[in-house]
């Protein structure tokens, strides 16, 4: 098969501290036909500068990052380069960490150790500009607010609530699978509903819960206990 040449391939930014995983990373992704890797760097600091230069489609960002973490760096990328696509890579389990990570502007949240496939799916979902949320991102959250003796979510002042019948039956289920990890297309296929539905009852969601975007639904509804 005829390779494609970079400029038709989704241009990759490797922003990852640990040279052992950045190698990896750069190897794992460079294999892919539809990729193209522009450039790595680091740290957060490089890692603003080399988006600013290279103008990829997609950063990969790690979080845990010496001098500005990947959070810091995907705001500042974020304020100047909002058409640049970011996806979080973290280790992190800790809620404060995960939500902030959440919080930071970013269009896809992977959790590191996940397969080449779920990264690359990730990657492809983001530039064709959708959002991406792990499964597992969804899960970790789940746990660390929702104490393992009750079933109910951990009291916290900051917590947001949404008041009972605010999302009807469909739009629960429509958001459970968005929390879950699913794409408008997967939400589709579940629910044996069109695309063009899905995207009609997302778009409701958005508006009742007064979110920009999927994630911000699914991190509302997860802080908020709709889930539990």
């Amino acid at each position: 098969m005829t390779e494609q040449p970079d400029s038709q391939r989704i241009q990759i930014l490797l922003v990852e501290d640990d040279p052992m995983m950045r190698v990896g990373l750069k190897h794992l992704l460079a294999a892919q036909p539809q990729l193209a890797i522009v450039g790595m760097a680091e740290d957060g600091y490089l890692g603003v500068e080399a988006a600013a230069t290279l103008q990829p489609d997609v950063v990969v960002m790690d979080v845990g990052m010496p001098h500005l973490d990947g959070i810091a760096a995907t705001q500042q990328i974020k304020q100047t380069l909002p058409g640049i696509k970011v996806i979080m890579l973290t280790s992190h389990t800790d809620a404060t960490e995960v939500l902030a990570a959440l919080s930071s502007g970013a269009d896809g949240y992977c959790v590191k150790g996940t397969s080449v496939e779920q990264l690359v799916k990730a990657i492809e979902v983001v530039y064709q500009g959708a959002t991406y949320l792990d499964a597992q991102i969804a899960q970790c959250v789940i746990h660390q607010i929702k104490p393992a003796n009750t079933g109910k979510p951990a009291p916290s002042k900051a917590a947001p609530e949404i008041a009972p019948g605010t999302l009807s039956e469909r739009e629960l289920e429509v958001l459970r699978l968005i929390v879950e990890g699913y794409s408008n297309p997967e939400i589709a296929k579940s629910l044996y509903l069109s695309e063009h539905t899905v995207k009609t009852y997302v778009r409701g969601i958005m508006n009742k819960l007064l979110v920009n975007d999927r994630v911000q639904a699914a991190v509302l509804a997860l802080r908020s206990g709709l889930m539990s």
